[in-house]
């Protein structure tokens, strides 16, 4: 029950910083773009691939706080499902390149800047 309780405090954090952080970007950029999400997924992306690594090669850290911050802060600071309905809306609207473009940008971006955090832990 421990990893569960550490979960939810993680998760419950994390989606607080997504809030602020996509309310920030979307403030800066505006909403023509879901720009918002694509930054919290990129962000996300690369502090899993640092985190993965120095926690599971790096450290000793204990599965409640691996937990809490992989699976609860990570999971839902990062917005796979906003990014979706996102670009859904994007296709219903015939958005279609902005639809394209998010689903290409966001997966490559996400995917590059995981194994950048991957790197970058191995390197510490």
């Amino acid at each position: 029950m421990g990893q569960v309780a550490a979960i939810a405090a993680g998760g419950a954090i994390g989606a607080v910083l997504r809030f602020w952080l996509s309310t920030a970007v979307y403030q800066l950029l505006g909403r023509s773009f879901p720009y918002g999400t694509l930054a919290v997924n990129v962000i996300g992306s690369l502090a899993m691939g640092l985190l993965f690594v120095l926690f599971t090669e790096r450290m000793s850290l204990g599965p409640e706080w691996r937990a809490a911050i992989l699976i609860g802060l990570l999971g839902s600071f990062t917005t796979f499902s906003t990014f979706s309905i996102e670009t859904l809306n994007l296709i219903e609207q015939a958005y279609y390149l902005k639809a394209l473009l998010n689903v290409i940008v966001s997966v490559v971006a996400c995917i590059g800047a995981a194994w950048s955090g991957v790197i970058i832990g191995r390197m510490l």
